[in-house]
């Protein structure tokens, strides 16, 4: 199946930008990116609920414990992230919800630090076969998927990165492996010049199909395998609020393209007064473009 995708590229409206400054990086600092499904605000979680833990996510995904610098987010939804900008003012983000395009239903946003990166464009497709119709779903998917791009220019070097941002289908097994193939398709149609992160929740471990598709494609290497010092924490993202299920829950993910050196890659088990953030771990790692 050939997906034709259409080049409409533009800034979104719906974030606060932050004021820029200049900072002074030194010339090999990495960038951190983040991949972080935050579980949507279900008021049915207890004490899991969002207004218990939404100071943990933040602190998790922000500049002073891990300085992350790009950070992908899963199930957000957009009062979750306009509270999480709120306690974020360092970070600017794009997205939209899955839903209608706009302001509805999950969004996959993509964080950034506005004193290092410029946004040059951006954009979100729908993981069917009609990607540029809001709110469309295919195959056996259960719930409308999308994926937000956004392609950046780093301060410190002047070098453009592209970030692609997305959630996997949790129940149809063709539709997470279609999904893999736009996504493929789309990195294909991207400028070959420029190099490319991938990050998400993707629903599916190591044994899968649509994994498979996306590690073995010529231009596309899981980051925990690319890593140049191993991986580090547990081998599990999901846990359910409670413990991990190793390794077979390794769901969550980040890929690079060649031209990205992986400096390290870790899932962060971080709790607090003993419970974690979210039911899912976030996934990090150091890369250097090259």
């Amino acid at each position: 199946m050939l997906i034709v995708f259409m080049f409409l590229t533009f800034s979104l409206g719906n974030s606060t930008q932050a004021d820029s400054v200049s900072p002074e990086f030194n010339e090999d600092n990495p960038i951190t990116v983040m991949s972080y499904n935050i579980r949507f605000d279900n008021p049915n979680d207890g004490i899991n609920a969002w207004p218990h833990r939404k100071d943990h996510v933040a602190e998790m995904m922000g500049p002073d414990k891990y300085s992350t610098d790009i950070v992908g987010l899963q199930e957000a939804l957009l009062h979750q992230i306009e509270e999480l900008q709120d306690r974020l003012p360092g970070y600017n983000w794009v997205g939209v919800g899955r839903d209608d395009g706009k302001d509805q239903g999950e969004f996959s946003p993509i964080f950034y630090r506005a004193d290092r990166f410029d946004l040059v464009a951006t954009n979100t497709f729908w993981l069917s076969e009609n990607p540029e119709y809001p709110g469309s779903k295919s195959w056996d998917a259960a719930i409308t998927r999308i994926v937000t791009w956004a392609r950046f220019t780093d301060k410190q070097t002047g070098q453009d990165v592209y970030v692609l941002n997305t959630h996997f289908d949790h129940q149809g097994q063709q539709a997470r492996y279609e999904s893999s193939r736009i996504i493929i398709d789309k990195i294909a149609s991207l400028n070959p010049d420029i190099p490319v992160i991938l990050t998400g929740d993707l629903n599916i471990n190591e044994r899968n199909d649509a994994y498979n598709v996306l590690s073995e494609a010529d231009n596309l290497h899981d980051a925990r395998y690319a890593s140049e010092t191993g991986h580090e924490g547990p081998t599990a993202t999901f846990n359910d609020w409670e413990e991990l299920r190793e390794p077979e829950s390794r769901i969550d993910y980040i890929f690079v393209s060649d031209g990205v050196r992986v400096l390290n890659h870790r899932i962060l088990d971080d709790r607090y007064d003993g419970r974690f953030p979210s039911d899912h771990l976030p996934v990090i790692s150091d890369i250097i473009l090259e």
